[in-house]
């Protein structure tokens, strides 16, 4: 598991307070919920450009080996 950490001012904290139940709950659910997003891209990215390449004769059944296999460029 890889853990990131984020930094807030106190303005910045007692912004997110007023907004979420807890920060980290808030911050937890944004991130899993945008990465679910890309698996889903990505995997289907990917299965696409299996069942197009008659190459290959078989498809990880699970999803995140298919997107850990993926040969995709980062972003930045």
């Amino acid at each position: 598991m890889i853990k990131y950490t984020v930094e807030l001012t106190e303005a910045e904290n007692k912004a997110m307070n007023y907004i979420a139940n807890t920060v980290q709950e808030w911050i937890d659910n944004v991130v899993k919920n945008r990465a679910r997003q890309a698996i889903d891209d990505i995997y289907n990215m990917e299965v696409e450009r299996m069942t197009a390449d008659p190459s290959i004769t078989t498809i990880p059944a699970d999803k995140n080996q298919v997107v850990l296999d993926a040969d995709i460029k980062e972003v930045f």
